[in-house]
Order: structure tokens, then C-alpha cells, then sequence
């Protein structure tokens, strides 16, 4: 800790962060043992976070996350769509396909910003706010390839017909975004993917992911 920051937010923060690592929540005394501090502290930093909603305790006492932080987490999607939506516009002019973001909400993908190109005769309707499973369609796939270590040269993702006959889609994971899971790709009208398409998805990915730092 420098003279510049706070002690107890700083043990605020790392409450809601080992709290989010867990599925079945924590006790005060584990809480208390994590962090290495007593369980006064402890009690007084899990009452400040619940008057804000951000932590909630069940009747057996473990604490979990409250539901304040979905309503924060709601206010990153505009910032993060503002901040691809260059790389985006670009990578759908350039490959004349529907381009996209896609992040992970729960267990599905969330397409959080979406860009159309401009010249074509026709493309793919494919809107902000889509869900689809993480396992189906390529920027899921993109994602979980990613989440698994299993992304390797080219990286990028493929599919065909998986979310709408007919289409086929390219991803690539977004790379190096603390607490962000994601990727950037295109669906298109096609039997197949150019060639070209999956290493120009790569390079979008990696200037959303620059933006984002």
C-alpha cells in the first residue's frame, strides 16, 4: 500500500473479488483467513458493502455477491461498445460482413456492439443485444478455445450454420483485457469463410483489446 491509496477499499475490493471467484460464497472466517485479517474487519467491510447491494449474506451466513454489481456492470457495455466500435466499422467495410463484439454474460455470449457494412448489396441482420450459448457459433467458440488454452496460431475460431443456416462466422478472443472475456468476428452469407477473413478478424480483435487497457 502507498500513501496514496486506501487500505480499506483496497480490502473492500478484495472482498468482491474473492466473493466472485466462488460459486457457493464465503463465511466470515474464510473471508477473515484470505484476506489476513480479523473477523471485525471483516464484519465491518461485508455491512458496508451490503448497504450498497454489492454483497448479500444467505440465512447460513456465507456472503456472495449482491446484485448492485450487475447495475455496475451494466454501465461497462456502453463504455466498452464506444471504445471497439472503430475497429469494428473498419473490419466490416474492409471484409464486407456483419462485424461484432461479443462478451460473456453468465453462461452465454452477449453481443454487446454490432456494425453492418456499408456497401454491400446484402448481409447478415445480427443485433446488439443477440444471445446464444458459448458453445455454439464462433464467437462462443472463439471464447471458450480461449478460456481453455486451447488458441493457438491462427487464432481464430470457424463455424458454419450454427446459429443461422446458411451463415458462417470467423472470431478471434479478445487478449490481454483484465476481467473481460470476449471476441471480435463476422458473420456472413457463405458456404465457407474466405481465407483471408480469420487472421483480418485477429488483427480487430487485437486493436479492440488495445483499446480497452
Amino acid at each position: 500500500m502507498t500513501a496514496e491509496t486506501s487500505q480499506t477499499l483496497d480490502r473492500g475490493l478484495r472482498v468482491l473479488k474473492l466473493l466472485a471467484d466462488t460459486d457457493h460464497g464465503l463465511t466470515v472466517t474464510e473471508l477473515s483467513t484470505k484476506l489476513g485479517v480479523n473477523r471485525t474487519v471483516v464484519y465491518r467491510l461485508l455491512a458496508t458493502l451490503e448497504q450498497h447491494a454489492l454483497v448479500r449474506r444467505d440465512l447460513g451466513g456465507r456472503a456472495r455477491v449482491g446484485l448492485g454489481v450487475l447495475r455496475l456492470g451494466r454501465q461497462v457495455h456502453p463504455l466498452v461498445r464506444e471504445a471497439a466500435l472503430p475497429a469494428l466499422r473498419s473490419l466490416a467495410e474492409d471484409i464486407g460482413a456483419t462485424a461484432h463484439l461479443t462478451l460473456v454474460d453468465g453462461t452465454e455470449a452477449l453481443a454487446v456492439a454490432v456494425v453492418e457494412p456499408t456497401w454491400t448489396d446484402y448481409h447478415v441482420a445480427y443485433r446488439t443485444g443477440f444471445r446464444h450459448p458459448l458453445d455454439r457459433g464462433a464467437a462462443g467458440r472463439a471464447i471458450l478455445a480461449a478460456r481453455q488454452n486451447l488458441i493457438t496460431d491462427p487464432g481464430y475460431a470457424l463455424t458454419h450454420g450454427e446459429l443461422e443456416a446458411g451463415a458462417s462466422g470467423a472470431a478471434a478472443p479478445l487478449v490481454g483485457v483484465t476481467g473481460l472475456e470476449g471476441s471480435v468476428g463476422v458473420v456472413m452469407l457463405a458456404d465457407s469463410v474466405p481465407e483471408r477473413v480469420g487472421p483480418r478478424v485477429v488483427d480487430a480483435a487485437r486493436e479492440v483489446a488495445d483499446a480497452l487497457r
